[in-house]
């Protein structure tokens, strides 16, 4: 079966979260929109989260995934549900996620609660910003940790959202519209 070199997260064996939150109502449109509930990344990034994913878990914490590779026509969902560039990659120009290329992420503890944030996910305000200096200690250093694993891993922060990571490895390789359904075989 041709995955176009996407590999399923839950795969890597590295104790990480899935939680595809676009799969769900629980994201800013408030609609499911997509069908898959698997995390898909090209093989580098996959690679580079299972790093990050043991240096999390060095200290006693797992990632949650909640989103991964996006497929082309959710990305045009969004756009026409909230056209808002810096938050929202118009679906002419695609998004790293519509290549495989980049993931979005929290933190959760052994048990897989999540750990507090200085936002929420989708936050599209200045608290979803590595730059916010604003909210509860405990969720700064929990964004700064969750950052560092990333970074350590070879992923590359997006300054206006503390979940968003890029692999830079990846990021020329071309935009997929492949549903689910294909890659997961159904």
């Amino acid at each position: 079966m041709d995955r176009r070199g996407l590999v399923d997260v839950e795969s890597l064996g590295a104790g990480i979260v899935v939680d595809m939150r676009y799969a769900t109502s629980d994201n800013f449109i408030g609609t499911r929109l997509y069908d898959g509930r698997s995390a898909w990344l090209l093989a580098t990034a996959a690679a580079k989260l299972a790093v990050a994913a043991r240096l999390a878990a060095a200290d006693g914490l797992r990632l949650v995934v909640l989103d991964a590779y996006r497929p082309l026509a959710a990305q045009a969902l969004m756009w026409a549900a909230r056209p808002e560039p810096g938050f929202v990659a118009p679906p002419e120009r695609g998004s790293n996620h519509n290549r495989g290329a980049a993931v979005d992420v929290t933190l959760a503890d052994e048990a897989g609660r999540g750990l507090a944030m200085p936002s929420a996910f989708d936050d599209f305000s200045e608290r979803a910003s590595h730059a916010y200096a604003g909210g509860p200690p405990e969720a700064l250093a929990n964004r700064d940790a969750l950052r560092s694993y990333m970074e350590r891993a070879g992923f590359v922060a997006y300054e206006a959202e503390w979940w968003h990571y890029n692999d830079p490895e990846s990021r020329s390789a071309p935009l997929l519209d492949v549903p689910f359904a294909e890659l997961e075989g159904r």
